[in-house]
């Protein structure tokens, strides 16, 4: 029992060394070929503000779809003699203009 316990040592103590090794190089490598954080965060702020001036553009396509969709309900229900046609007119007409508006005021408040 004693030699089984003594052979299990050396092995756990074998491969303890070989990882904390490997650890020990790749934590070096790491070091050495790690980029400058500032340099990442430039190009990030770079990449995301290129992307921003598309975003705007489609949020205002998908306000003029749901504007041409809502005029469309909104005709039929007027068509129909439904009384709450002022309702439903509000609500999309309302969504319409959050989108352009949330576009413009986060495209303002950021400088982009």
């Amino acid at each position: 029992m004693k030699m089984c316990v003594r052979k299990f040592k050396r092995a756990f103590c074998k491969n303890i060394k070989k990882v904390f090794a490997s650890m020990i190089v790749s934590a070096m490598t790491c070091v050495v070929y790690a980029q400058n954080g500032i340099e990442g965060i430039n190009e990030a702020n770079t990449k995301v503000r290129s992307y921003f001036a598309a975003g705007t553009n489609l949020m205002y396509a998908v306000g003029a779809i749901l504007g041409l969709i809502g005029a469309v309900k909104v005709y039929q229900k007027w068509n129909a003699g439904d009384q709450d046609t002022g309702k439903v007119a509000a609500a999309w007409f309302g969504s319409c203009i959050f989108l352009v508006v949330v576009a413009t005021v986060i495209q303002s408040f950021f400088g982009v």
